[in-house]
């Protein structure tokens, strides 16, 4: 398999997490694991020691910041960035493989699974398949080609839909695959939050999105409206 970098930003390294990626490196062998955390957090204590071929980066705290220092402290042919509550399919590696045989393919994706069952969840899941504006998201593991990834600049400066534009940007200059295989995340908020309206709340998010509105402003009403809901634990 041609090297893959995985970039995993995060709030902060648990244990939790760090099993996680052990499952990560499992169905990718060989595979770089770099976790991001936000360069504003306090120094811990005690850093725990890392497997051989992990690596802990700091970096602006926000998705698309942590994920850019991750990528620039990559290595790898692929950068595959993943979130932190999401899980591979075990046949993640040769399904990337095979997509990025094709030199037309520029980024790849997974479709996306839940780990809690609901049919509002498995109608979303389902469309996933597809490749859109509207069905596209970083929470499907994109993983680009390292030379793409600089060519088109990068993740976004932003504090929300920065996937959605990495995504537009390559749409601009190469083709993105929707993989055969699913990541698997987790559900929780939807479930806490209500899936109907989870989903309505994201899509009202988009749609203002795609119609002009700035990142930052959407950013602070996402934030208002997941404290309001959840108690402001917002990932």
């Amino acid at each position: 398999m041609r090297p893959i970098s995985v970039v995993i930003p995060t709030r902060r390294l648990s244990t939790a997490l760090r099993e996680r990626c052990a499952g990560t490196a499992a169905c990718l062998p060989g595979a770089e694991i770099i976790l991001c955390e936000p360069d504003d957090l306090d120094p811990l204590e005690a850093q725990p020691r890392l497997p051989a071929g992990w690596r802990l980066v700091r970096a602006p705290r926000g998705r698309g910041t942590q994920c850019n220092g991750g990528a620039r402290a990559a290595s790898g042919e692929l950068l595959m960035f993943l979130h932190d509550d999401t899980d591979l399919p075990r046949d993640a590696g040769s399904v990337l493989e095979t997509a990025f045989r094709d030199p037309g393919i520029g980024m790849a994706c997974f479709r996306i699974a839940f780990d809690q069952r609901h049919w509002l969840l498995g109608a979303y899941a389902w469309g996933s398949r597809f490749e859109s504006r509207l069905t596209t998201f970083g929470d499907q593991a994109m993983t680009i080609r390292r030379d793409l990834f600089a060519a088109v600049g990068g993740f976004p400066d932003w504090p929300l839909f920065e996937d959605v534009e990495l995504a537009r940007r390559v749409r601009r200059c190469s083709r993105i695959a929707k993989l055969p295989s699913a990541v698997t995340t987790s559900a929780s908020r939807f479930l806490a939050n209500g899936p109907a309206r989870q989903q309505l709340a994201n899509g009202l998010l988009l749609a203002r999105f795609l119609l002009g509105a700035p990142p930052e402003r959407l950013a602070a009403l996402y934030e208002r409206q997941r404290g309001a809901i959840s108690g402001g634990d917002a990932a």
